[in-house]
């Protein structure tokens, strides 16, 4: 099964994450199948590849409940319920 999860990179104690498409048996700091967007916790910061994380919603992604969250604050499943 394929999962959308966060992979965490930066320094110690400054962590960011990049959103990620990934086997949910691999690591979490694995080789992703696909990046799709970037999440800084310490600034809010977000950016998102909406059309490629749609895409794989509608291939049966699973996102992770953080992921999930980060998602409807950016109001992505609403554009996926609209097409």
């Amino acid at each position: 099964m394929v999962k959308l999860r966060l992979k965490r990179y930066g320094k110690k104690f400054e962590a960011s994450y990049r959103i990620v498409a990934v086997k949910s048996t691999s690591r979490r700091d694995g080789r992703p199948l696909e990046e799709l967007g970037f999440y800084n916790p310490r600034s809010d910061e977000v950016k998102l590849n909406v059309p490629a994380i749609i895409k794989r919603l509608k291939e049966g992604a699973q996102p992770t409940d953080t992921v999930r969250h980060i998602l409807e604050k950016q109001n992505v499943f609403e554009q996926l319920k609209a097409q």
